[in-house]
């Protein structure tokens, strides 16, 4: 038993998380089976059963497999660009006081824009197609990295910039030692934002821009009343972004070992 306790107890937090999704994919299975929807509900949804059937059929299809390679394809080129650009200017404006001043108006004026009112003009300039939506997922992934960025850069302690300032280190020597690992929480943070936030980009860019790509199916699938291809589709996003997500969160544990254990809460 005490065997049995201890393996819980080290495999707690994904048993607890795989456990919940199971049963909410359970009684999403059998609650339509034992309380009978409206008729004009039951047109508009589906069962995983149903939607475990349709991903079958479209992974089998040469067509379905070129939409995910174009709808993955925007999503690593718009993350990218974000995190190039991104780390770089969020370090640069948190270091020199110049520079934030020149930079903030324009940081805070397009974050605080809707990333959808951006689509006409980004398909005026790239075309219909795969680069309009690249674009749109660039920037609705470089905002939240950049800010988070900044905002570590800014909260890290400043007796510990003094100390290695102290031993003669340089500006480059100063950000390789103490910004950066102190930062690396908030830009993170700001990671797991921007992977959310390329995600919706690759849905908007397809939705209204392209004529390929998942969304593109989904939207497509959602005017013919074919529910269980904008399920599939649905999957298909949620999946790049849980792989994604899971990747950037062993990243963090790997960068996080200098950091002291977090005891657990109950």
């Amino acid at each position: 038993m005490n065997r049995y306790l201890s393996q819980y107890r080290e495999n707690e937090e994904p048993i607890l998380g795989w456990g919940f999704i199971v049963l909410f994919l359970l009684a999403w299975e059998f609650i339509p089976h034992v309380v009978p929807l409206p008729k004009g509900l039951a047109l508009f949804f589906t069962t995983p059963y149903h939607i475990a059937v349709k991903l079958v059929e479209m992974s089998t299809s040469g067509d379905v497999a070129f939409h995910f390679y174009v709808s993955a394809s925007e999503f690593v080129i718009g993350l990218g660009l974000s995190i190039i650009v991104a780390l770089p200017v969020g370090l640069v404006m948190g270091r020199f006081y110049t520079l934030n001043a020149m930079f903030d108006p324009f940081v805070t004026a397009f974050n605080a824009t809707p990333r959808l009112v951006f689509l006409p003009l980004v398909v005026l300039w790239f075309g219909f197609g795969i680069w309009s939506t690249v674009v749109i997922v660039f920037i609705g992934a470089l905002f939240p990295l950049l800010i988070n960025t900044y905002e570590g850069v800014k909260n890290v302690d400043r007796v510990l910039i003094n100390v290695v300032r102290s031993f003669g280190a340089n500006e480059w020597q100063l950000m390789k030692i103490v910004v950066l690992p102190n930062s690396m929480p908030y830009i993170i943070a700001g990671l797991r934002l921007a992977i959310g936030r390329a995600i919706l980009g690759v849905v908007v860019g397809e939705f209204f821009g392209s004529d390929q790509g998942v969304g593109f199916l989904m939207a497509e699938a959602a005017g013919n009343y074919i529910v269980d291809v904008v399920f599939a589709g649905l999957i298909l996003f949620m999946g790049i972004s849980l792989v994604m997500t899971m990747a950037v969160k062993k990243l963090e544990d790997r960068l996080s070992r200098w950091r002291p254990e977090q005891v657990k809460t109950f």
